[in-house]
């Protein structure tokens, strides 16, 4: 069966909630300035209405970790799936569209008389700060339902999103695409998303990686926690005894790969100045996918991946702002 998609992510589903604010507005509301707090729906929804009271220029962007990595790869001429669960509430519908029009595939059935769409609500204060309360909503409620065995089968590559590998309902549903996907002669890959991820479901992460990962995204902390060792090195070694190719990014100092034992390294993209790193690591992974599309070698993958993460810390928000193909043909690299 040939495929139609080369990418298909599968993540949390948020939309991000941008108010540029003054810093009364967090006294006001009770935010920690410059923090990330889990909000219940009560308290998603009036900050939501406070937001659009207090601010002249609210804009809200369709996010979540895979989100922005899939966007990106469409971003870059690849074809590319998504599936996320929203509710069936108008900031669901907005999320959807968002992904459609930025040529990205996405359908999964929304759900109905549950929680509202996720929303991640950030205020960002005349200084740049960016303070967020985030609301998992419909997300708490993804499951081996929302898993479409075509959809699968029809992807070259199914990208996990670590963030969303939380409930048990969560976790089967990623072994679910995972089986499919290596059933049909699929790749799989997984991002570990954040230390706190990998610390509070490790041994399930490991199984995973260990049973149903081709590809493995991490950063250097993530990949250490992973085996609990401090040595980078081994854990690359350990990753490997799987099978696993393994992409790990390591801030200024770049990132390293490592795919049937060997090892390469790829230099960090320098910028003039780091704006906000949101969503480096998400398209880091964007470039790596869509250069293994384009058939790259993982040397030029990885530094596809160093351009993309380089363009998106170069200013506010998760998703490329300036057109890639463009920033890599000024680094010398033609796409």
């Amino acid at each position: 069966m040939s495929t139609k998609y080369n990418v298909l992510g599968i993540g949390n589903a948020i939309m991000d909630v941008i108010a540029p604010v003054n810093d009364a507005v967090l006294t006001q509301e009770n935010i920690t300035k410059g923090g990330m707090t889990l909000v219940d729906e009560n308290r998603a929804l009036a900050l939501h209405a406070s937001f659009k009271s207090h601010s002249n220029s609210l804009s809200e962007v369709a996010g979540g970790s895979g989100a922005n990595t899939i966007a990106g790869i469409a971003g870059l001429g690849v074809s590319a799936a998504y599936v996320g669960k929203v509710a069936e509430d108008g900031v669901g519908k907005r999320f959807t569209n968002s992904l459609r029009s930025e040529g990205v595939f996405t359908n999964t059935a929304p759900l109905k008389n549950g929680a509202a769409t996720a929303r991640c609500l950030i205020a960002v204060t005349p200084d740049g700060e960016r303070s967020m309360s985030t609301y998992l909503g419909a997300n708490t409620s993804f499951g081996v339902d929302d898993i479409d065995a075509d959809l699968i089968r029809s992807a070259d590559i199914t990208y996990l999103e670590g963030y969303l590998f939380d409930t048990d309902a969560q976790k089967a549903a990623f072994v679910k695409a995972s089986e499919i996907a290596t059933a049909a002669g699929r790749k799989v890959a997984l991002t570990l998303s954040d230390d706190f991820c990998v610390g509070r479901h490790r041994a399930s992460f490991l199984h995973l990686v260990e049973n149903h990962v081709d590809i493995l995204f991490a950063n250097k902390d993530e990949m250490l926690s992973l085996y609990e060792i401090d040595d980078l090195g081994e854990a690359l070694r350990r990753v490997w005894k799987t099978g696993t190719t393994a992409a790990v990014t390591r801030s200024e100092k770049g990132s390293v790969i490592i795919d049937k034992g060997d090892i390469h390294e790829i230099a960090a993209v320098p910028v003039s100045k780091v704006v906000d790193t949101t969503g480096a690591g998400d398209q880091y992974a964007a470039g790596v996918l869509a250069g293994r599309a384009m058939n790259m070698s993982w040397q030029d993958a990885g530094r596809l991946g160093s351009i993309c993460a380089a363009e998106v810390i170069s200013h506010y928000g998760a998703r490329p702002e300036t057109d890639i193909h463009t920033l890599a043909a000024s680094n010398g690299f033609k796409l």
